[in-house]
């Protein structure tokens, strides 16, 4: 009987992963020239209704395709339009000196601002040809891709209800970005992107939030609700791992998102 479980869990999985995959299609974009890509998935009713947008962008060496079934949140939000773009080779900032793995600017003027004209030129093609509900549009990523994300929020803000980055950090947290909520997944055990690092971002982030002690976020393990003064509130999911992408962080995502859009 175990054996028989094993095998239906591992097919409805199989079968999960293909429907997502069939799900996406992939768009292309010239921006100064390069073409640049993403997969994206579009909800039938993309033109009759407004829709949620959702960037999800993958961590440096990464690419579209792995964010796609790793962060997978078309899967859990299918009314929205979700965008998973596909980087340029980039010095790592960690990692990666020569620049040989592909990836985003990690500050604004690296790179030409390659990537913010990418996320310029992404908004306003899917603004034309889809009808984007404006109050929701939202930003994630890991590692490096969560960094653009921070990013994002720095030059980008306003465009943005509500931010997820996961294993990521930003100098920017301190004094320089806009009040926005945010749910930030962090690993206690990360080698990479050292745990204390994040944690200065999340408490610059609190603070500049006018954030109030903690408390439990609906019950969820490991999730702490920081509750804002000015409809800014953070929540964090610290879990014991390192920095691979948490496997409950998809679900904490699109739950968070779901709870946030512009007045």
């Amino acid at each position: 009987m175990k054996s028989l479980a094993l095998f239906l869990s591992l097919l409805v999985t199989t079968l999960h992963c293909t429907f997502a995959a069939d799900a996406l299609v992939r768009r292309e974009w010239t921006v100064d020239g390069v073409k640049r890509e993403a997969l994206v998935a579009i909800p039938a009713t993309a033109k009759t209704a407004p829709a949620p947008l959702v960037f999800g962008f993958h961590g440096h060496g990464g690419n579209m395709q792995f964010a796609a079934r790793s962060y997978h949140i078309h899967t859990l939000w299918p009314e929205a339009i979700v965008v998973y773009p596909q980087g340029l080779n980039t010095k790592g900032q960690l990692t990666d000196p020569e620049g040989k793995k592909p990836g985003w600017q990690g500050t604004a003027g690296t790179e030409g601002d390659r990537d913010l004209k990418f996320f310029d030129t992404m908004l306003a093609s899917l603004e034309a040809d889809f009808k984007v509900d404006t109050k929701r549009i939202y930003s994630t990523g890991h590692s490096n891709g969560g960094g653009f994300t921070y990013l994002l929020w720095a030059e980008r803000g306003d465009k943005f209800a509500a931010f997820g980055p996961s294993a990521a950090v930003s100098k920017r947290a301190l004094g320089d970005l806009k009040p926005k909520p945010m749910i930030h997944i962090a690993g206690e055990n990360d080698p990479l992107v050292k745990f204390e690092w994040q944690k200065l971002t999340i408490e610059a982030v609190r603070k500049g939030n006018q954030c109030g002690e903690g408390t439990s976020w609906e019950g969820e393990n490991d999730c702490t609700l920081y509750p804002s003064k000015i409809g800014a509130p953070v929540v964090t999911f610290i879990h014991p791992g390192t920095h691979t992408y948490a496997a409950e962080a998809p679900a904490l995502i699109v739950k968070f998102f779901k709870q946030h859009a512009l007045p």
